[in-house]
């Protein structure tokens, strides 16, 4: 038996003692002992398998399984095989997820002397991601910080001698831990609740407790029950915005520029109630933290704050759906707010970056406390990397009777679209994957790039139109295509599910979207 394959063994040992259940291959030649390592930890029952031909898909595909609760570990080569991984990582880490990278790596007497695809891989994610450079068997990492990365060096030769029949007791997965302190906020100052990414249950709770008006991204957690403002991002520029006095801060809110420009405000007591992720600031101005995580009031507040805000949010989401019921053309928002309403008590729903969070933030439909729909994007760094695999990942570690739906650009579909290659002993979810086409980038249309002064510069800097037929680039792959011009069919589409993965493109305009999010954003109460 080789010493390579006693290595891989090891590390496969402590990966399932460590609560790894879910194993995301690329393949390779220096990590084969790794490989056959996890293949031989499958067949006993003790993880699964995936394996994927991009670094960079599988390293979002584990991202996915992570961000639904499953330990997912996953494995490369050496060399640029372990640059691929980094987009993965840096989400994994700016999200605070438990992500395992293994690295396979050459003996540590190669490294600096022009060796075949060798390079300093101890240390390449940065100082965000801790790292275990082995030669030898690791030592238990369960409660190392997230994520990790250990690098594996591994000599010749590279294939076992037997096979392995793993005898491992698996361990679980590490949880967050709330301390359990009881932290109280005061009553009195005009307050709002802003509960961003991953923030949880808590901010709700607190919102309902003491009769706050609850600001609350679709990927909060949080954004259920009756105090969440569905138009909250509109009213922020009313009013109702200028006469807030304190917000207290749940989750990393990073979607809305008016929540910036509150949050920034120098008149404005700012609690932060705790985040996901490695930043132990804010980058705000911070008056107060409460490190439970759970902070609680005694008793309601003035019940009129709260109902001056629902009042608003009436009148200014009436106007909003009559704006939308008199576009002639299918818009992003409307197929948002279908894709919303499509997901059943229990559901999983992935939305990418870009337009189509913010479409859904206005659009997310009124859900109520307990139907445990489960909606996530990678908003640790907020990128379009990786997200159709994010999504298949995702739907894989969910149970598989969960309806499981993703939202997104075309551009960021271009970008994964490696993807939707999986090879026939695959394990491949229930997932409906909807593509808003508008032919390009339309989020720059929205921001200051897309102003008028710009317009001759604008499709090459920032539009980039692809042209790219979808339907063939779904039929390359075999992957099921459905294109839908109108609400009707996108509604049928989204109640027929065909099962696996499928795509169905709901093309938009991008010529209007500057013009039509102006009179959205004009809208008051």
């Amino acid at each position: 038996m080789s010493t390579s394959t006693e290595l891989a063994r090891a590390v496969l040992t402590a990966l399932v003692e460590a609560g790894v259940t879910e194993v995301v291959l690329a393949p390779g030649s220096r990590n084969a002992p790794l490989g056959f390592a996890a293949y031989d930890a499958a067949e006993t029952g003790l993880v699964r398998l995936h394996t994927r031909v991009d670094e960079r898909t599988a390293g979002f595909l584990a991202l996915g399984l992570t961000k639904v609760g499953a330990r997912a570990a996953v494995i490369s080569t050496s060399g640029t095989a372990v640059a691929n991984l980094h987009p993965s990582v840096l989400e994994a880490a700016h999200a605070g997820l438990p992500l395992v990278v293994v690295t396979a790596d050459r003996p540590a007497r190669l490294r600096g002397t022009g060796a075949n695809q060798t390079t300093d891989q101890v240390g390449v994610f940065g100082p965000l991601v801790a790292t275990l450079d082995l030669a030898g068997p690791p030592v238990a990492f369960a409660d190392a910080p997230a994520p990790l990365h250990l690098n594996v060096q591994l000599d010749d030769p590279l294939v076992p001698a037997d096979r392995w029949r793993p005898d491992v007791t698996p361990g679980q997965p590490p949880g967050r831990i709330a301390p359990a302190i009881f932290e109280t906020v005061p009553l009195g100052p005009r307050t709002v609740v802003i509960a961003g990414d991953d923030a949880g249950p808590p901010a709700r709770i607190l919102a309902e407790q003491a009769g706050w008006p609850l600001l609350a991204e679709p990927t909060s957690g949080s954004r259920t029950g009756t105090n969440p403002i569905r138009c909250y991002r509109l009213l922020l520029g009313s009013d109702l915005g200028t006469r807030i006095e304190r917000v207290v801060v749940f989750g990393h809110p990073t979607l809305s520029r008016p929540v910036t420009r509150l949050l920034g405000r120098d008149d404005l007591e700012v609690i932060d109630a705790g985040a996901p992720g490695v930043w132990p600031d804010r980058p705000f101005a911070v008056a107060g933290r409460f490190i439970s995580g759970r902070p609680a009031v005694d008793g309601p507040d003035d019940a009129a704050w709260l109902e001056e805000w629902r009042a608003a949010d009436r009148a200014v989401s009436r106007q909003f759906d009559a704006l939308l019921a008199a576009e002639p053309d299918l818009t992003p928002y409307t197929v948002a707010g279908a894709v919303s309403r499509a997901l059943p008590p229990g559901g999983l729903l992935v939305v990418g970056a870009s337009s189509p969070i913010r479409d859904l933030d206005l659009m997310v439909a009124p859900y109520a406390v307990g139907d445990r729909r489960k909606v996530i994007a990678n908003r640790g760094l907020s990128g379009i990397d990786g997200t159709v695999s994010t999504a298949i990942g995702a739907a894989l570690g969910r149970p598989s009777s969960t309806r499981s739906l993703a939202l997104m650009g075309d551009v960021t579909f271009l970008h994964d679209a490696t993807a939707l290659m999986t090879g026939p002993r695959e394990a491949v979810p229930d997932l409906t994957i909807v593509v808003v086409n508008d032919d390009g980038g339309s989020i720059f249309a929205m921001l200051e790039q897309g102003a008028p002064e710009y317009a001759d510069r604008y499709e090459t800097l920032f539009g980039t139109p692809h042209g790219v037929d979808l339907a063939s680039l779904c039929a390359a792959t075999r992957t099921p295509h459905l294109q839908v011009g109108s609400l009707p069919e996108l509604q049928h589409a989204l109640a027929s599910p065909n099962g696996g993965v499928e795509v169905v493109e709901a093309r938009v305009r991008r010529d209007n979207r500057r013009d039509l999010d102006e009179r959205i954003r004009g809208l008051r109460p």
